[in-house]
């Protein structure tokens, strides 16, 4: 297991009781009805001990969203991490922990997109109940009027007409328990805010969330020119999971666009932490243990090993994308470990005898039009069986197409999503003596 000492090296312990209200409990929620008919509940307050000490010998809950189709893989990364108590679901993973413990995951997760703290949940009936709900939780024990919030809520089979109006209430639920413990309320932002709170409902149960994280996951602190990449990094770091490729394994991405996949590989090759190099909303909050985060940083920084053990292999026809995934490779501090080269796609020849091939190409809605793929995927195929005998290859793409269009037949097809778009991750295993005939001139598709 990825963990240093004092994060699962010990049991946890449970800590309930304390200085917590009366009617508030750690395990269980009661519904009280009022005479008017509405309901009130007996809030399952998660966590209320300010002191990070007792926070850390306390078994906390988390939820880890992910990119759709990831959620297995995220289960298995979040085991390594060292948390055997997990639950999978639609979109991500919940998991119990001790806070260092959510720490680390911040810190060493490559496919998380954020890590959420549930703070409490509660039954509700009407926009009036989830108001109630947030009004009890105790706020201002966790960060200060000063800081700046944003309240996102999503929902499932909820009865409520109005998600924008219950996202209204969550806010002036809080804005008013600041009002009435501190007479100061914090102010919204839409923007980059310094706190975010997640509220989630299904048909009966409001549960909310802080933000740990702040800035989604993927956003490693490492891009020193600001580009909308195609593939976001948690996704990169899932395709290579998905894949089985390893740290031994020879990897070439040949249309690297920006870098984001090779750059994944070397940092997993590397063993370098994806959050080392980014601040997060934890550090923020009131409950925030400084010196343990600092132990965990160090901790993560003394497991990076000097060099990959195997060749990381990236190119692009595309003379501003190369320069942009060179200085990414640099702001990262990986750039000798990336063997970078601009190139068209179909030029390349198989720089090992066997290796890992990870191609995201264009597609439809991203760069070309349909008439250059349907030209250009035969061409692809043909290179694939010519020149990359003893391979593995996948291509991550929403074209459906793809497999009929290249010629060969996928050995796996493994469903995901790219952001809205459903697309596939193909498996290919290149047999050699599969096809012999002359590639054609190789050409340039966007």
């Amino acid at each position: 297991m990825d963990s240093p000492a004092g994060i699962a090296d010990k049991p946890w312990q449970v800590v309930s009781g304390g200085n917590l209200p009366a009617n508030w409990s750690t395990a269980g929620a009661a519904i009280v009805h009022d005479e008017d008919g509405s309901c009130e509940a007996d809030f399952v307050k998660r966590d209320t001990n300010d002191d990070a000490m007792s926070m850390d010998s306390t078994k906390l809950r988390f939820f880890a969203p992910c990119p759709r189709g990831l959620e297995g893989v995220l289960e298995q990364e979040i085991h390594d991490l060292g948390v055997p108590l997990t639950t999978k679901t639609d979109g991500g993973v919940s998991f119990q922990a001790p806070w260092s413990t959510m720490y680390w995951i911040n810190l060493k997760s490559h496919i998380a997109s954020r890590v959420l703290w549930e703070v409490g949940q509660a039954p509700y009936r009407s926009e009036d109940d989830v108001y109630r709900a947030a009004y009890r939780l105790p706020w201002p024990d966790w960060f200060t009027p000063s800081h700046t919030i944003k309240v996102k809520v999503s929902a499932r089979r909820c009865p409520l007409t109005s998600l924008d109006f219950v996202t209204l209430r969550i806010k002036d639920a809080v804005c008013d328990k600041f009002m009435s413990m501190r007479h100061k309320r914090p102010s919204v932002a839409t923007h980059r805010p310094n706190i975010r709170l997640d509220a989630f409902l299904d048909e009966s149960t409001a549960t909310f969330y802080l933000d740990t994280s702040g800035e989604p996951l993927f956003k490693r602190g490492h891009r020193v020119v600001s580009v909308e990449a195609p593939l976001r990094e948690n996704l990169a770091a899932g395709l290579l999971r998905l894949a089985g490729w390893t740290p031994n394994d020879v990897l070439l991405d040949p249309m690297c666009g920006s870098g984001t996949i090779p750059l994944e590989a070397a940092l997993l090759a590397r063993r370098i932490a994806p959050g080392q190099s980014r601040s997060f909303a934890f550090e923020r909050l009131l409950v925030h243990d400084a010196n343990r985060w600092g132990q965990l940083r160090e901790a993560a920084r003394l497991k990076q090993v000097a060099e990959p053990p195997a060749a990381i292999y990236a190119s692009d026809q595309d003379p501003t994308a190369v320069k942009v995934a060179q200085r990414t490779f640099q702001g990262a501090g990986v750039a000798v470990d990336i063997r970078l080269r601009q190139s068209d796609v179909l030029a390349l020849e198989a720089p090992a005898e066997q290796g890992v091939l990870m191609i995201n190409p264009p597609y439809g809605v991203r760069l070309s039009r349909p008439a250059e793929l349907d030209a250009f995927y035969p061409q692809l195929g043909d290179w694939l069986k010519q020149r990359f005998s003893g391979w593995r290859a996948y291509i991550f793409t929403a074209d459906l197409r793809v497999p009929k269009l290249i010629g060969l037949a996928p050995s796996k097809r493994i469903p995901l999503f790219n952001g809205p778009l459903e697309c596939r991750l193909y498996e290919f295993k290149i047999v050699s003596g599969s096809m012999r005939k002359k590639i054609p001139t190789p050409t340039r598709h966007g």
